[in-house]
């Protein structure tokens, strides 16, 4: 099994950070005791710039659930047809080409799932195998290739998409003041990925060169920790829920779930070259950074994708592995370790071998 390339697709609107503040700044100042916080808050999120799916000064206008639910579909139908189609061209492969597609996103709910939707728009096989997944959050990107692989693995001569889309702006309430909610307004942003996992027996029409191959998987699961992370579900829509502990559950928990994986695979910390990880937030990416001692480069590229486009959710690793395979590939044969945590708690860690 491989990942045979990544293709990520953004809205039309980028903004600063200062733009974004100054927006919401001036759209919530009457509720606030102190408006100055956003700013404050915002500028502690490790994010220089965001797409958004509308303009700042559409924001206002949209009133409900109703009406953001349906901007999210349309939008996402746009966006994730824009990612497929950039994964599936360089490897000289169609919609035609995938026999399951895995759409993961947690900003948005539509039944027929956007990936029904889009099986009216690209040329998919009507057998193509679906499954949906919602609720798995910032996880979702690398369970998403887990399940992904443990699809070819059954059919090896087979090839699955992955697709996340979340349109995390279309999230923001007005009648939500608290620091969890003006937080996640200054750390998520709008974007998708579609990742192309191709099986042991598939060959590629053309590929500049083979990407990495997906040794194993696991899952990690922390009981009680549904506080932590996740949403409330109401007649606005999404509201956050963002615990302060999430760099402390992390702290607690990554390193044993890293070392017990790499022990069954008979390999140790040292024996990974690069780590393709969820681009958090600050916290998180230094609670994973601390978790493993790992030296302070080794996360630049999770970095460098939550200062340029924020957390995506799911989709942020996706963007971070997309990285990887244009300018920080391995070395043959060297290891790396893509992960995330989310909602549950719980985590997602998957062995690659260039």
């Amino acid at each position: 099994m491989q990942i045979a390339s990544v293709g990520s697709a953004f809205p039309a609107h980028r903004y600063t950070q200062q733009q974004i503040a100054q927006a919401l700044t001036e759209r919530w100042a009457p509720k606030l005791e102190e408006p100055r916080l956003i700013g404050r808050l915002f500028a502690n999120c490790g994010v220089d710039h965001r797409f958004l799916v509308f303009p700042l000064e559409h924001y206002p206008t949209l009133k409900g659930f109703g009406q953001t639910n349906t901007a999210w579909i349309d939008a996402a139908v746009l966006l994730g047809q824009q990612a497929i189609e950039r994964a599936l061209t360089p490897l000289g492969l169609t919609a035609a080409d995938i026999s399951a597609i895995f759409f993961a996103s947690v900003t948005g709910i539509a039944s027929p799932t956007i990936d029904a939707r889009l099986i009216n728009r690209l040329p998919f096989p009507t057998n193509v195998k679906r499954t949906p997944i919602f609720g798995l959050g910032c996880v979702a990107g690398a369970a998403g290739i887990a399940r992904a692989s443990d699809y070819v693995k059954a059919f090896p001569n087979q090839i699955a998409l992955l697709l996340s889309i979340e349109l995390c702006s279309l999230t923001w309430q007005d009648g939500d003041m608290s620091i969890a909610n003006l937080i996640s307004c200054g750390l998520f942003g709008d974007g998708a990925a579609a990742v192309v996992i191709a099986g042991d027996d598939v060959t590629l029409p053309t590929q500049s060169a083979p990407g990495p191959r997906i040794l194993a998987t696991a899952s990690s699961f922390y009981r009680n920790t549904e506080h932590v992370m996740g949403w409330d579900i109401g007649d606005m829509g999404f509201k956050i829920v963002l615990s302060p502990e999430v760099p402390k559950v992390v702290q607690q928990n990554l390193r044993a779930d890293v070392d017990g994986f790499l022990a069954a695979q008979n390999l140790t910390l040292s024996d990974i070259s690069s780590w393709i990880f969820h681009s958090g937030g600050p916290k998180v990416l230094e609670a994973m950074q601390s978790a493993l001692d790992l030296p302070p480069d080794a996360l630049a590229p999770s970095w460098k994708s939550l200062r340029d486009v924020g957390n995506l959710s799911a989709a942020s690793v996706l963007c971070v592995l997309e990285d990887y395979l244009a300018n920080h590939r391995g070395a043959s044969g060297s290891h790396s370790i893509l992960a995330a945590m989310g909602p549950g708690f719980c985590s997602e860690l998957v062995l690659l071998q260039w």
